[in-house]
């Protein structure tokens, strides 16, 4: 595949200040169920807290949860419905609009329970509390639990932060790593078959553009099909140097999606490492095979190389950085849904990756 046709990224929103906004998305079913169950775990704080209420600890629980789970679900729309507005603000603005508005949803809340409770008669939640008491403590509450939650936001998006610029670090430093042999190598190959196969020659090339343009590209996703044309070119450029000590196997399921997106330069890596640990150091070579299947909802990607003696293995010990950078980038992208397993014996080497599969 030789194409220099880029995919556009989505980006999250950023203020003018350069910072993603670290607000959740209230609008999500799983930040709503998160919600739920903190003010849940609040409702068992407070009601423990009490003083021995006259209608008993579980109907005091169960008045306290119906208030607490009312003010949460109110905040969590309220802010859905604001999410938009917040998103075009800075994180302080945006947190001090935040706070705001859980403050005056606790406010309407508030005045509504003790105007309801006058009604049942329940008024304050039989807490035993004046009103103006009431009113006070369940705003100095909400206004605790709300900056404490804002603050932890906040630090949660700032580590994200770090650690998504550390990854990206990583593949930027593996996108330009190219081995110093293997460009040597390549180029002498290239010479070598300019007048005696020259049409050879002219795809070596291109094969090796389009390995230097991906290397040096700063995509961070591609395609499955993309990621196998860039190991096929690699390895096309290897067996001409290599001759029949390099043996490839490929087996790719065909019902796998080939422009299922993965993160970029996840295959290419592998492939290298076991040319240049495996294949390379052995006199009699040996075979590299390349497994593309479906694993249930996950898609695995097996790279598996023979192991030569132990003597050539202290030859080139390798400093695992390529599979270092992978394992942190399918941390990164997958949210702790993909796994990377290894596997060494006496004469074999394998490198399973399992990611989620896209289903229709």
């Amino acid at each position: 595949m030789r194409t220099g046709q880029h995919k556009t990224q989505e980006h999250p929103h950023v203020d003018p200040g350069g910072q993603a906004i670290f607000l959740p998305n209230f609008c999500e079913g799983r930040t709503f169920f998160l919600v739920v169950l903190i003010a849940q775990l609040l409702a068992f704080l407070v009601a423990l807290s009490s003083n021995p209420p006259q209608q008993g600890f579980w109907v005091n629980l169960a008045l306290v949860s119906l208030f607490v789970q009312w003010v949460a679900l109110g905040t969590g729309l309220v802010l859905c419905l604001a999410r938009r507005f917040l998103d075009r603000l800075g994180p302080f603005v945006a947190a001090a609009g935040t706070w705001l508005i859980i403050q005056a949803v606790i406010l309407v809340f508030t005045l509504l329970a003790l105007g309801m409770g006058r009604l049942w008669g329940w008024e304050t939640l039989g807490s035993g509390l004046s009103h103006e008491e009431f009113l006070l403590r369940t705003l100095a509450i909400g206004a605790i639990v709300s900056a404490v939650a804002l603050r932890y936001l906040y630090v949660q998006k700032q580590w994200q932060h770090n650690v998504e610029a550390e990854a990206r670090s990583r593949v930027q430093a593996l996108q330009a790593r190219i081995r110093p042999h293997f460009l040597f190598n390549s180029m002498n190959t290239i010479a070598n078959l300019t007048r005696s196969r020259p049409e050879v020659a002219e795809s070596t090339v291109m094969d090796l553009a389009d390995l230097f343009r991906a290397t040096l590209s700063s995509r961070e996703t591609g395609t499955l099909s993309e990621e196998i044309a860039l190991a096929r070119q690699y390895l096309r450029i290897e067996a001409l140097r290599l001759g029949e000590r390099l043996q490839v196997h490929w087996d790719v399921d065909e019902r796998l999606s080939p422009d299922h997106p993965v993160p970029s330069l996840i295959l290419q890596p592998l492939v290298e490492n076991s040319v240049y640990h495996g294949i390379e150091p052995s006199t009699e070579g040996g075979t590299v095979t390349v497994a593309l299947r479906q694993a249930g909802e996950m898609l695995r990607i097996t790279v598996e190389n023979p192991m030569p003696s132990q003597e050539h293995r202290r030859r080139r010990p390798g400093n695992r950085f390529a599979q270092e950078s992978i394992r942190q980038r399918l941390a990164l992208a997958y949210r702790g849904r993909a796994r990377m397993e290894t596997t060494q014996s006496a004469d074999h080497y394998r490198v399973d990756i399992l990611v989620p599969r896209r289903t229709s």
